[in-house]
């Protein structure tokens, strides 16, 4: 069962957070979505079967979902995000989390064991990456230019703006997130229930935001020795493979999990061995 409420974690800011409390005494398992534009719950399946081992926490970041939205555009950035963080598991009171962060939740998440080491007992970085893209990452693969076209258009489309052009641009690119075809139905389904924002498109677009990725992350989570899992699917076309696989090796105490027949939404693609891979990491 999963339940729902709004915790504030600053005078201005008001989290959205999902949760279960199945698990008494076991380490709770933070969930830190990507976009930004979008809300946690395209992750809730299929990580809500772990809710007999963790309680589970979904919140929908600062601008996203059925959080505070409405901010000045300065307010959205990656550091104000990663302070809701851990605002939101002091609130919580609990002493460590385990963290997972799903594309630019990936982001945030390696933000979050810098910034507060002592809070994190494992981390998970999910399609995502430690290493930033090459340019010439994806040269020569004609089927992603062809999967990725769609929301390019949208994304230069005048008529559109707001949320209508996030949702309309999660739409698009569809099948350029979710490798098997037959996965592809159940996932528009998915989206259909995403409460989609244009809060960070704004800076985004702007030039404004700042980058999220930690400067020097592998160095720094090196640092850190703490246990992580480098969560991929092989035919992910936002962050290549390859990235996870470098990541595991410039730290010693993470290791890469790469998925084949999975994109960049690999727990759609492959839900059972996806969530076997967190359980197994986890316990």
């Amino acid at each position: 069962m999963v339940a729902e409420t709004f915790i504030r974690v600053s005078p201005a800011m008001e989290l959205f957070v999902a949760y279960t409390g199945e698990a008494a005494g076991s380490c709770p398992l933070l969930v830190i979505h990507g976009g930004p534009d979008w809300d946690h719950t395209y992750l809730r399946d299929p990580l809500t079967q772990l809710a007999d081992r963790h309680n589970l926490i979904f919140p929908d970041l600062r601008g996203c979902g059925r959080s505070t939205r409405g901010l000045p555009d300065d307010h959205y950035t990656p550091a104000a995000a990663t302070d809701d963080l851990v605002a939101l598991l002091d609130t919580l009171g609990g002493r460590q989390a385990d963290v997972l962060g799903f594309s630019y939740g990936g982001f945030l998440a390696q933000r979050l064991a810098v910034a507060a080491p002592g809070r994190v007992r494992r981390l998970v970085i999910a399609s995502s990456a430690v290493l930033p893209v090459p340019p010439d990452a994806y040269d020569g693969w004609a089927e992603r230019d062809r999967r990725r076209a769609a929301e390019a258009a949208i994304w230069s489309d005048p008529r559109l703006s707001g949320p209508d052009l996030t949702r309309a641009a999660a739409l698009a690119g569809a099948e350029a997130d979710v490798w098997r075809p037959e996965a592809l139905d159940a996932y528009r389904e998915r989206l259909s229930h995403v409460r989609f924002s244009a809060e960070w498109a704004r800076p985004w677009r702007a030039g404004t935001l700042p980058p999220a990725r930690p400067d020097r992350a592998p160095e720094r989570l090196a640092a850190l020795g703490l246990p992580i899992l480098l969560l991929h699917g092989r035919q992910d076309m936002t962050f290549p493979a390859a990235l996870a696989e470098e990541g595991a090796e410039l730290i010693p105490s993470a290791r890469a999990v790469v998925l084949d027949e999975a994109g960049h939404m690999a727990h759609v693609d492959q839900p059972d061995r996806w969530l076997a891979a967190v359980a197994a990491f986890l316990a």
